[in-house]
């Protein structure tokens, strides 16, 4: 009699097939960064590895500041929207009225919205108020488009607390603020450190409205990769040195923290 534990062996082939799936093209970059431009068109395994190409990407002036940028906006954003979906996700966890679930689906509905459909006014209103080409603006926009994410996970870890807990508090007197601080944050904090890494990688990766709000003073690390497609061409080593040296904080990060967001999104699945 089969183990009926064990999984059969076409779920682990689908398994092992969807992983190369998802990181071929990570590893094929990281192949392509280290050949020559004249190698990068030659679809091969077989080369002499060089450090050229990430040494003309470090040469290229301000490099340190697209990533001083990516860094700032990235964790300024992430901040920010913690501390707006945190006190918005605990009101509507605790304090429900009839109309908090029509909120918080309209609130991720504006995440199925195309970005290109809100970028005309958007970019109006940076250049207006002089936010355009900036970190402030940017850290704005991606917080403003994260923040219905946040409010979600926060939502969703808060309504697993047990009300109990809570209620004890308020007998012994707790103010609103000292459940926060002393009760919800301590028992949500693996489900908030997973939403917080969410929204760091988020940020980090966003593309569209750094290109298109950006130029030269608030670039980020995007801007910088796609600096490498321009009229005269598409320089694939560069390129793919580029990226690497973009995505390899953030796969190291994620790994790293690999538990930690595990727990934080399974956070109140097992009762």
């Amino acid at each position: 009699m089969s183990d009926p534990k064990k999984s059969p062996l076409w779920v682990a082939v689908l398994g092992w097939a969807c992983a190369i799936v998802l990181f071929f093209p990570i590893f094929w970059v990281a192949v392509t960064a280290f050949k020559t431009e004249s190698q990068a068109y030659t679809p091969s395994l077989v080369f002499l590895p060089t450090l050229e190409t990430f040494r003309e990407v470090f040469s290229r002036s301000h490099y340190l500041g697209y990533v001083q940028n990516s860094l700032i906006v990235s964790l300024g954003s992430t901040l920010l929207s913690l501390l707006l979906a945190v006190p918005a996700a605990y009101s509507m966890a605790f304090f429900p009225t009839g109309r908090t679930q029509k909120l918080l689906l309209w609130m991720l509905s504006t995440k199925m919205m195309p970005a290109v459909g809100v970028l005309i006014p958007i970019y109006l209103m940076a250049k207006n108020t002089g936010l355009l080409d900036t970190v402030t603006g940017l850290t704005i926009i991606y917080t403003l488009i994260n923040l219905p994410i946040a409010v979600w996970m926060a939502f969703t870890y808060f309504n697993d607390v047990p009300k109990e807990i809570l209620e004890a508090a308020r007998i012994d007197g707790a103010n609103a603020w000292q459940e926060m601080i002393y009760l919800l944050l301590p028992t949500a904090m693996p489900g908030l450190a997973s939403t917080a890494l969410l929204l760091v990688i988020l940020s980090w990766n966003e593309a569209f409205w750094s290109l298109n709000l950006t130029s030269v003073n608030a670039a980020p690390l995007t801007v910088f990769i796609a600096s490498y497609s321009n009229p005269e061409g598409l320089f694939w080593a560069k390129l793919s040195a580029a990226s690497l040296l973009a995505i390899a904080p953030i796969m190291a990060l994620g790994w790293l923290a690999q538990k930690q967001l595990v727990r934080g999104l399974t956070f109140g699945a097992v009762k």
